[in-house]
């Protein structure tokens, strides 16, 4: 979250190591989202990998509505999520960072082909912590997440390997029932 020129270079640099995913916040603006975006996609990039999926970032699942008002913003949770996915699909980013709780909206906004990914994921019987948009994991598949950002339910699990498992398993058996 920078101006401009100072993203587009960090994104040249990021592209040097061959990243595959790389977020930016959509409130630094379309110009911003744009450079990235050019940046990523420059033919004379240092590797052979494809560029990286640019994801802007909507609003922190650690954030609810009186969060949004301290920083200024009172418009609902919601309207600001869809805003700034929309504005970071123009921009030409592939998709957002989000609760899996606006991922339907950011569907219809942006199409099914806009990636998703949603972290504040906590499996049933896991404290939320300092998320507030919470979903379980099959929640946020069943809502159309792309992909899930599971951290301290894991890492700070009694068992994390367990933990982990747990999580697979109600993933896999999500994608059954679809």
């Amino acid at each position: 979250h920078d101006i401009p020129n100072t993203v587009g270079r960090a994104v040249e640099e990021a592209c040097k190591l061959g990243v595959f995913m790389l977020t930016l916040h959509a409130l630094g603006g379309k110009k911003m989202i744009a450079q990235a975006v050019a940046a990523a996609a420059t033919p004379g990039r240092a590797t052979s990998s494809p560029p990286p999926l640019i994801l802007a970032v909507t609003v922190l699942t650690s954030m609810a509505q009186e969060d949004l008002k301290e920083v200024g913003i009172t418009e609902p949770v919601e309207s600001v999520v869809s805003r700034l996915a929309a504005l970071a699909k123009q921009a030409g980013a592939g998709g957002v960072v989000a609760s899996a709780r606006e991922a339907p909206l950011i569907r219809t906004v942006c199409g099914e082909t806009f990636v998703i990914v949603t972290p504040g994921i906590r499996p049933r019987g896991v404290a939320a912590g300092d998320q507030k948009r919470t979903v379980t994991p099959a929640e946020a598949l069943a809502a159309g997440a792309d992909y899930l950002v599971i951290g301290r339910p894991i890492l700070e699990a009694a068992d994390p390997v367990r933990a982990a498992r747990d999580i697979a398993a109600e993933v896999a058996e999500t994608e059954i029932k679809k």
